[in-house]
């Protein structure tokens, strides 16, 4: 017999019992091998490792065990990973929430001591194309020469012309941009040129090939779908520098993976833009409005809001032709830090004369501490002290001989009434 500090005496059998009792009451430790390395894995390495967008990798316990309890802070804010949109309105394929399970699995680990754990329950780890999302590319162009951008100033807007050399027209099935130096870029755009230097489809938008800047990601179309790049075609490449008190030279590339089997649905890039707007000198929430409208039966598949440091929310509304309306996007806390894409779960069947409209709303007041000056009316401008206003979204329509769809064009005069 054994005694108990109480007093009570219990049996030899009786022990092993209790012991197998409370073993199984007692929940098993969160380890990093068993529990966390596998949500890092899903939500983070995307960022998080070796020259992404990231300041530090999160690709092995030795580089996250420094970081815990950030981590904890960052994760119970909801800080990262970041994700804008309302989640009352849309279903995001790229959402980057964690899920309460995993937000509590993150906390609980870091408060119980961050522990490693055992090695033989490693999963094994995600792969990487080192220096690409999409996969290696089949095709990487750079800006054909290096570009010094200086320690401090304004540097205007950049453009750089890059033959693509193509003999043939050819279909892209994923796109991405890489910037050099990250700490002196702040957006990169890769347009489309006709072989006699013209922006065709610069009206709507279409000529956008892909497009950088932070969070927003790779283009990697369903399968079946792709942009169409013609033969002859010049890349213009728009880059917005943004020095950081060292100077740099850059040498940004960007990559093409063509489609390897038929083409179906071809991929057109479109926007809701307003250019002509005042945001008044102190305007706490100043509203601004586009409308995008299909000129076809199209499928919907991603948004892209744009605006600079004074935008404060933007939200899609899809209006259809029988007066049906369904608020696709809204971010209601928009981060000029972080220009995240928003890829539907589901894309959307619009029939022909479906509105998109956009709403953005600004606070040009002192309140906004990223504003420059709230003491000055703001206009559309290329710089983060001017303002713009885009709605970028993407749709597919049936591939047509591998031609553009003609209705995907506007005309000057119909641009001119984008602008109003």
């Amino acid at each position: 017999m054994v005694l108990f500090p109480q007093g009570v005496r219990v049996g030899p059998m009786r022990i092993p019992l209790l012991a197998i009792s409370v073993a199984a009451a007692l929940p098993a430790a969160i380890t990093y091998h068993k529990d966390v390395a596998p949500i890092l894995a899903q939500r983070c390495l995307e960022c998080h490792r070796q020259g992404e967008a990231a300041p530090m990798a999160f690709t092995s316990y030795a580089e996250v065990r420094p970081w815990a309890t950030a981590i904890r802070q960052a994760v119970a804010s909801a800080k990262m990973p970041p994700w804008l949109a309302d989640p009352n309105f849309g279903h995001f394929r790229n959402d980057r929430r964690l899920s309460e399970s995993e937000k509590q699995t993150i906390v609980e680990w870091t408060k119980t001591g961050a522990a490693e754990g055992d090695r033989k329950d490693a999963r094994p780890a995600p792969r990487f194309i080192e220096g690409w999302n999409i996969g290696q590319p089949d095709l990487t162009f750079d800006l054909g020469e290096e570009f010094e951008v200086p320690s401090s100033g304004v540097v205007p807007y950049k453009y750089f012309k890059v033959p693509s050399n193509f003999k043939d027209d050819v279909w892209v099935e994923a796109a991405e941009i890489r910037p050099d130096q990250r700490d002196v870029v702040h957006h990169v755009v890769v347009f489309m040129l006709g072989p006699d230097g013209k922006r065709e489809g610069a009206d709507t938008g279409a000529d956008l090939l892909v497009g950088w800047a932070p969070g927003d990601p790779a283009n990697i179309f369903e399968p079946g779908t792709a942009k169409l790049v013609k033969a002859g075609t010049i890349f213009r490449v728009q880059m917005h520098y943004t020095p950081s008190g060292t100077a740099r030279k850059d040498r940004t590339r960007f990559g093409l993976r063509l489609a390897k089997g038929p083409v179906r649905e071809q991929v057109i890039t479109g926007r809701a833009i307003n250019g002509r707007f005042i945001i008044p000198a102190g305007a706490a929430d100043h509203e601004v409005k586009a409308t995008w409208q299909a000129p076809s039966d199209v499928v919907l598949h991603s948004f892209m809001p744009h605006m600079h440091v004074r935008g404060k929310a933007f939200r899609y509304t899809i209006v259809y032709p029988d007066g049906r309306e369904e608020i696709a996007l809204d971010v209601p806390r928009y981060d000029f830090g972080w220009q995240l894409g928003y890829l539907l779960a589901e894309p959307l069947q619009l029939p022909a004369g479906t509105r998109i409209d956009c709403v953005a709303r600004y606070d040009n007041s002192p309140n906004n501490k990223a504003n420059p000056d709230p003491t000055k009316d703001v206009k559309w401008g290329d710089q983060t002290w001017e303002e713009m206003m885009i709605g970028w979204l993407d749709y597919t329509v049936p591939a047509v001989n591998g031609a553009p769809r003609a209705e995907h064009q506007q005309t000057a005069g119909q641009r001119e009434a984008d602008r109003n």
